[in-house]
């Protein structure tokens, strides 16, 4: 697949499984608020890192536009992590991944 395939497809995935795993994100979240996994730090920056490396593919394909690849992936981890108390409030998983497939793809894409 290409890489504006495989980035609907990290976004469909990590809303899926932020959604039906609603209670342990929110306590996991709660214990990094508070200070706890001293590892959380590196699990990150290694997700920014495979996303980094993603969008980087894109631009060398020419399925990306060019931006700063590390801002991207930054700006999409952020947004996939931020849906995780409207999921579990009871927002459609796969409306919220359409919304950030269709919010990314838009973002990524040369304006025509």
């Amino acid at each position: 697949t290409g890489a504006r395939e495989l980035l609907a497809t990290v976004i469909r995935a990590n809303v899926a499984f932020i959604a039906s795993h609603s209670p342990q994100v929110r306590a996991l979240q709660q214990i990094v608020l508070n200070g706890g996994l001293g590892d959380w730090e590196r699990h990150h920056i290694e997700s920014l890192n495979r996303l980094t490396r993603l969008f980087v593919h894109g631009q060398r394909t020419g399925a990306f536009r060019p931006f700063n690849p590390q801002v991207m992936a930054a700006a999409l981890r952020a947004s996939i992590d931020s849906v995780a108390p409207l999921l579990s409030t009871g927002l459609d998983p796969d409306l919220c991944a359409n919304e950030l497939v269709e919010l990314f793809d838009r973002g990524t894409r040369e304006q025509t």
